[in-house]
Parts: C-alpha cells; sequence; structure tokens
C-alpha cells in the first residue's frame, strides 16, 4: 500500500521513545459517527497526562483534530505547552468532523484515505490553517484519524508541506471496516514519498510469544469466528504462546508492554511510538477509561512504562520531527 524503505538504526543505538496523543473530540465509540459530536469538555484535563510527561522529561505530540483546533478552549489547554516547548502540534483528520462536509457518513468514508484525492486534500488543507492560525506554527507531523492513510495521502502530506507521518498500526488489519491492512508492516521506520523524503513512523506493535513467527497468518486462524467460542485464541494468549500487543496503556497492561518492547529490540527495532486518545484523561471518555479507578490505573500504566524505558533500558524521547533530523545524520 505504501512504498516505502524500510530503515534500521545501529544496533548500539538507545532506544527511543515517542508519546504521540490522538487529540480529538469526545463521541461515543459503540454509535455511528455524528457531525454534531464535537465536545472537548475532557481537554481542561489534559494536564493529567502533561504532568506524567514532564516528569519523564517527555514532549509528547499531540495529533489534533478540527474540534480540538478550533474551539477556544481546547486550543488554550495546549498552546501554553507549546509555546513553552513542552508539546508538539500535529494533525489528526476526522473527516466527519472536519470541513468541507461533502461525504456520506459511513465507516468506510471515516478513514480520511477512502476520501476522493481532492477532498482528503481540501480537509487536510483546511485543517492545516485552522491548527496554524490557532498556534501560530504549521503542522508538520501527521496521523490520519482511524490511521486511515489512503493511496494519495502521501502526495498530498509532501505538497502540503509535511514532514512525518505517524498512521501505521503495525500489523492491525482494519479491511474489514474497509479500512487499510496494516499486517505486513513491521514497527520499522521508514522512508516514503515521491523523493522518499518523508518519514513514517509505526505506531509500535506486533506479536509476542512462542508462535510470533505465525505472525497475522496464525493469529488469523485463531480468531476466526467459528473459533472464538471455544476461546482458543485466549488459552493461547494466556500462555503467552501468541499475543498481539500495541504500545498504548488503553487496552494494555504495562507488563504487556514491556513483552512487546523486549521482542521488537530483539528484532532490531530502537524506535519506539507509545499512543493513546485523549479523551481517556476523563472518566468515560472512551472505553477504555469508565470511572476514577480505571483513571488512576491508566495513568499509572504510563508512568510505568516510562519509567522501563527510561531507567531500565537507559532509553531517551525524543519528537517525531528530532527522530527525523537525526536519522537524517546516519
Amino acid at each position: 500500500m505504501i512504498e516505502r524503505t524500510l530503515i534500521k538504526p545501529d544496533p548500539a543505538t538507545r532506544p527511543i521513545l515517542s508519546v504521540v496523543i490522538h487529540t480529538e473530540e469526545e463521541f461515543d465509540w459503540s454509535k455511528p459517527y455524528d457531525r454534531n459530536a464535537t465536545g472537548v469538555s475532557h481537554m481542561q484535563y489534559i494536564d493529567r497526562a502533561q504532568n506524567v510527561f514532564d516528569s519523564f522529561g517527555i514532549v509528547p505530540n499531540y495529533v489534533i483534530d478540527y474540534p480540538i483546533a478550533s474551539k477556544p478552549e481546547a486550543v488554550a489547554a495546549l498552546k501554553a505547552y507549546a509555546d513553552s516547548a513542552r508539546a508538539l502540534i500535529g494533525a489528526h483528520l476526522h473527516p466527519w468532523v472536519s470541513p468541507p462536509f461533502d461525504e456520506e457518513i459511513n465507516a468506510r468514508n471515516s478513514y480520511p484515505g477512502n476520501l476522493t484525492a481532492d477532498l482528503e486534500r481540501e480537509k487536510l488543507r483546511l485543517l492545516t490553517e485552522q491548527i496554524t492560525a490557532s498556534f501560530g506554527s504549521r503542522p508538520l507531523t501527521y496521523l490520519a484519524g482511524r490511521y486511515g492513510f489512503g493511496p494519495n495521502t502521501a502526495d498530498i502530506l509532501e505538497d502540503l508541506g509535511y514532514e512525518v507521518d505517524i498512521s501505521v498500526a503495525a500489523s492491525i488489519d482494519y479491511s474489514g471496516d474497509g479500512g487499510p491492512d496494516y499486517s505486513d508492516f513491521s514497527s520499522d521506520p521508514f522512508w516514503f514519498g515521491r523523493q522518499r523524503r518523508l518519514l513514517g513512523l509505526p505506531g509500535s506493535g506486533g506479536y509476542v510469544g512462542y508462535l510470533r513467527d505465525g505472525g497475522t497468518p496464525l493469529y488469523r486462524q485463531l480468531t476466526q469466528p467459528w473459533l472464538r467460542k471455544t476461546r482458543v485464541s485466549g488459552v493461547v494468549a494466556r500462555l503467552r504462546m501468541l499475543e498481539r500487543i500495541r504500545l498504548s496503556p488503553e487496552d494494555y497492561s504495562e507488563p504487556e508492554m514491556r513483552r512487546l518492547t523486549q521482542a521488537l529490540l530483539g528484532d532490531g527495532v530502537r524506535i519506539f511510538v507509545f499512543s493513546f486518545h485523549s479523551p481517556s484523561v476523563m472518566p468515560g471518555g472512551t472505553p477504555y477509561v469508565k470511572n476514577s479507578a480505571d483513571l488512576e490505573r491508566f495513568l499509572e500504566k504510563c508512568r510505568r512504562y516510562f519509567d522501563y524505558f527510561m531507567n531500565n533500558l537507559g532509553g531517551k524521547a525524543m519528537t517525531p520531527l528530532e527522530i527525523k533530523a537525526w536519522l537524517e545524520t546516519q
């Protein structure tokens, strides 16, 4: 889907962690997409996450969508961090809440890469201009809403002056819902685009366990509908024979994230992307954080993983733009 050239840093490279926040409106994930669901009340609590980042010297990349970029209360919550170099602002395109509103709202069109080239370009152009107006600088990093990178996205990013794309969700297949299939993507960064000057930073993920060499084909076999009643995939995961894990405190425990990290390090991966959705800082904002106890567990998972990465692994934090600048010197 993406013509790319993989990047393999020197094995002696210290592990690098980049934190990327899908910064978006609040909506009910179990209901159809709604152009009127544009609340951003959770942004008054974004300091809950930022305080954790600050304590580890992490400069997060908040990739923001149109409701966040256009509502004063959301902008105010982030601008102070951006202005003091404690955060990097990028773009995150949710088509159903981003003008122009020319497409039908459905699951397929929720992936921006499925839109016509002209419409995808115009939505991202307007979002880019809104972010620039609100924050005083042009965004250079992009994460497609719902990880929806499409056949025209690379050209659009180049034309609009973007430098880093973070849309790929390593090892995940969204084709059942009309989205892209990233089954064959590793967590390795890559160069892509017409001049191979755009940097692709996949959201870190992959398979862990004794059967991990079976990868996506085996995982698909174990998760077929007819096998779900037997709970075979659950047993295989509990026995740590085959787990599919993403580097995210949403739906994954800190020990699971450690296991993924160790497996990827063994594969030669040295650049890791940790991510979650901004509404998770407010109970009820996402399915992953339903109450105050969930929120404390969520934040503690972040703290514990960052401590592990920085202190146990001797890692360091970099923004996507810093990673690109560093890779260009290698």
